[in-house]
């Protein structure tokens, strides 16, 4: 009997049994290669599969997971699942509802033209020793790291509404990082962004584009020139924040704070709540006119992009500001039936032992119509902002503060000086109102991010995020000693 002819036979057995239940199986092939100073530092290759069962019943969750596939195994967990949720039932003061969705039998595989884990390893290490050598001939480098990460997903998914979805989902990055080390200073340069480098859901060829040798002698440029720099100077400043960074700023001030089960106080006492209450739905505005924001599952590179959610929701673009007001949230089927509305597929789980929870897709900020060389054009005197160094942000996402690698002078214009410790505050929609400029498609990116956490026990899943450089007047700027 087939995987696939054991879930059927167990998602016919709870039909008529429980409310609702659903079955995932996963495969999951992981590859992670670190080099530092030209040397092998760690090389991890892992494989693991399981399937998990969700079950509600008497208005309640059961949750049960299980590496032992074979037919006993699997309704051992299932009889787990379901009793949990009975006992869940009888503490329960809210009953559980689930908004509708179609039902779907179908199949969907990211874009991969060369399969990384079909790429010999030493081919593989070989170009992180040597782009990592070639940033530690540049004098006052300190250490030179270069990282790639792999993950090959496949994925079942069944439910008792009759649903059956295949997926297998391909993702690829990594990145470069140059330290320089001075008598007291010590600072990091990263290519092409920061805590991972980039990522997306591609292949091998994803790592060939990034042209990792032919950029590290300029990392490490660039970080000897940052450790050289000055401070960054104090005081109110217009800026453009860069595509990366721009990634991150979305992420923390936008994309957390829109997490449906976030607002309704599920992340209270972990990881806090949201300025983004349900009465400011439609209402609030969140930032200027030109700010459109979107959650959006369907660009098939994007690291947060996928076919079908793990409740089998459709992959969809919904719009979470537009025009500068708030309009939507990330939801499950449970959390938009709350609010009489659908799910916008946003459910996702680490792997088949986690139960899903409500994640980021890639939530992106939409183009607009300048020229980048316009944007720099307009500030008489302010910084074009690069690569996220630190962030700190409040439990309701609203008070921030940012930190960059590298921060370059604009005077009259033009770019010039660079400088060092660069830091910008303020506060979320304040921030946003100030936008008065973004630059269009041809410096538009989307931006992977490997490491989101939620959860308790905490889950780390890879989103994403597209931008390009946009500028905001007025910018409160560096630190005051």
């Amino acid at each position: 009997m087939s995987l696939k002819d054991v879930i059927l036979r167990v998602v016919d057995y709870l039909k008529g049994r429980v409310e609702y239940a659903d079955l995932r199986f996963e495969e999951i092939e992981y590859e992670t290669i670190e080099v530092e100073n030209g040397t092998l530092k760690s090389y991890e290759i892992n494989s693991e599969s399981g399937i998990g069962i969700r079950v509600l019943e008497d208005g309640s969750w059961g949750f049960a997971s299980t590496n032992d596939l074979s037919l006993d195994g699997i309704f051992s967990a299932v009889k787990k699942s379901i009793e949990i949720a009975r006992i869940s039932g009888l503490l329960s003061k809210d009953k559980v509802e689930l908004a509708g969705n179609e039902t779907h039998e179908d199949e969907y595989f990211s874009p991969c033209e060369v399969d990384p884990f079909e790429i010999p390893k030493e081919k593989k290490m070989e170009l992180l020793i040597l782009s990592t050598e070639e940033m530690m001939k540049v004098k006052g480098i300190s250490r030179a790291e270069g990282r790639m990460e792999f993950r090959k997903i496949d994925k079942l998914f069944a439910s008792t509404e009759g649903s059956m979805i295949h997926q297998r989902i391909v993702q690829s990055g990594g990145g470069l990082f140059a330290y320089a080390m001075g008598e007291d200073d010590f600072q990091v340069r990263s290519y092409p962004s920061s805590f991972g480098g980039d990522h997306a859901n591609r292949g091998w060829e994803f790592i060939e584009e990034m042209k990792f040798l032919e950029n590290a002698r300029k990392v490490a440029e660039e970080a000897r020139e940052i450790l050289l720099a000055p401070e960054i100077p104090v005081g109110e400043f217009d800026v453009i924040v860069d595509g990366s960074q721009m990634a991150l700023q979305i992420h923390e001030s936008c994309g957390h704070p829109v997490e449906l089960d976030r607002v309704m106080g599920s992340e209270i006492s972990f990881a806090g709540g949201s300025f983004l209450t349900l009465d400011k739905l439609g209402k609030f505005r969140y930032g200027s006119e030109i700010v459109n924001i979107v959650a959006d599952a369907t660009n098939p590179m994007a690291l947060g992009s996928f076919g079908y959610d793990d409740e089998g929701v459709k992959a969809s673009r919904t719009y979470i500001i537009k025009d500068g007001i708030f309009v939507g949230y990330l939801m499950s089927r449970e959390t938009a039936r709350k609010l009489g509305m659908r799910s916008n597929g946003t459910m996702r789980a680490q792997s088949w032992n986690y139960i899903p929870l409500i994640r980021m897709t890639s939530i992106d900020l939409l183009p607009g119509k300048h020229e980048l060389e316009d944007l720099i054009g307009g500030i008489k005197h302010g910084f074009y902002l690069e690569t996220n160094k630190s962030w700190s942000i409040d439990d309701f996402r609203l008070n921030f503060q940012f930190a960059t690698e590298r921060a370059v002078e604009i005077r009259n214009g033009k770019l010039g000086k660079i400088y060092k410790n660069a830091v910008y505050y303020g506060r979320t929609p304040e921030f946003w109102a100030k936008c008065d400029g973004i630059a269009n498609e041809k410096y538009w990116r989307v931006w992977g991010i490997p490491n989101c956490g939620k959860g308790e026990p905490v889950q780390t899943m890879g989103v994403s995020h597209g931008s390009s450089p946009a500028r905001f007047r007025k910018v409160k700027v560096g630190v005051k000693r």
